[in-house]
């Protein structure tokens, strides 16, 4: 911006506002450059650059010192990380005193329980059918006394069909009919104790003796067992009848051995054929009774299309599909088979529990012990 001096300075009474000059030129300013033509030469503006320093190719790394040894860590207690205070004993007796760290502790001693229990019942429902079993332990004890006087008194029982509800038979302890495995249990246990009880009446009492006695009635029971199912394997003859089942039905005989032994304690070796003959006979009869509705029933027929009677609950009468109902066919072959299966095995178990039993009892009637002094 330049001034006009001289033009201000025209008299003192006429001032004149100065005017502002914009001239590029005058200020300094560097001028425009020219136009870029072919004839023009090229300027940069900058000194042409150089070749690179060397170690500066590629990746730049700075201040890195790869000749110098890392620095060593302080891994001791402590370092730089704040220490944990140390608890006193006291405040952690305390502290698991504290209600609501004693519940956690409970349900969380209830949660692992749970899952043990899982467990368990998972790998031992793999080779024992617990659920099964559940079903032939499902008595009580009207159950039981009705049960053994059927056993011992089959004559006047007329009703011999296992009841069902839908397709799932009844539990023993709402159908006398169907089969348990208490009273065979039951019936063993009693039948070990009253042997070391007889032996020891005759003094040949002894902890082998008992022994022998309990490991030889269950060898019996298992290879009374496999006989059956071997029969019925080498026959073909097929059955609606369970491996408990056989083993409930094979498991009665005790009530016989222990009614046999019994009558041996009090009347020596003739009340102990009489008791032997008359229970043989019986559970002859209610096995014949029980067993024939199973062996001599053929390949189930068509289920229908809704249950007996249009609904649920109760027992499923003859008309339904169960093992036990009219309905069932009669087997094409084989039913000759099936009834000397069924006699088979009236006619073994009084001739087993007569084995079991006859060294047991004395030749003679024990005398009172009043008598005795």
């Amino acid at each position: 911006m330049n001034f006009n001096a001289s033009r201000n300075v025209a008299g003192a009474g006429n001032l004149r506002k100065a005017k502002r000059v914009s001239d590029v030129a005058a200020m300094g300013a560097p001028s425009p450059p020219p136009a870029f033509g072919p004839g023009t030469p090229y300027n940069a503006g900058f000194p042409p650059a150089g070749p690179p320093p060397p170690y500066q190719e590629g990746i730049q790394l700075d201040n890195q010192d790869f000749g110098s040894a890392p620095p060593t860590g302080n891994f001791g207690y402590g370092g730089s990380f704040p220490q944990s205070p140390i608890v006193n004993p006291a405040q952690l007796g305390s502290m698991l005193h504290q209600p609501v760290v004693q519940d956690m502790a409970m349900q969380y001693g209830n949660q692992l329980a749970a899952q043990g229990r899982e467990v368990v019942k998972r790998e031992l429902n793999k080779y024992v059918p617990v659920s099964r079993l559940r079903y032939y332990f499902a008595v009580d004890t009207r159950y039981v006394l009705k049960k053994l006087m059927l056993i011992m008194f089959p004559y006047t029982h007329k009703e011999w069909m296992v009841k069902y509800d839908q397709n799932t038979p009844v539990q023993p302890r709402d159908d006398l009919n169907a089969p348990d495995l208490y009273i065979p249990s039951m019936g063993y246990v009693t039948y070990v104790l009253l042997a070391g009880f007889m032996l020891g009446l005759q003094h040949r009492f002894s902890p082998e003796q008992i022994g022998m006695q309990a490991s030889s009635a269950l060898a019996y029971i298992i290879f009374e067992m496999i006989l059956y199912l071997f029969t019925l394997y080498i026959t073909s003859t097929n059955t609606s009848l369970k491996t408990l089942d056989l083993l409930a039905f094979s498991g009665y005989k005790y009530t016989v051995m222990i009614g046999s032994l019994l009558g041996g304690l009090i009347l020596g070796k003739t009340g102990y054929y009489c008791s032997l003959v008359y229970t043989s006979i019986a559970l002859s009869y209610f096995l014949v009774k029980t067993l024939r509705l199973q062996l001599l029933s053929g390949s189930q027929a068509p289920e229908p299309a809704a249950p007996y009677g249009g609904g649920g609950g109760g027992y499923t009468p003859y008309g339904a599909p169960n093992p036990y109902a009219e309905q069932w066919r009669k087997p094409a072959g084989g039913t000759k088979r099936r009834v000397y299966f069924l006699l088979f095995v009236a006619i073994t178990q009084p001739l087993l529990s007569w084995w079991l039993t006859y060294h047991l009892v004395p030749s003679a009637a024990p005398a009172p012990v009043a008598a005795q002094l």
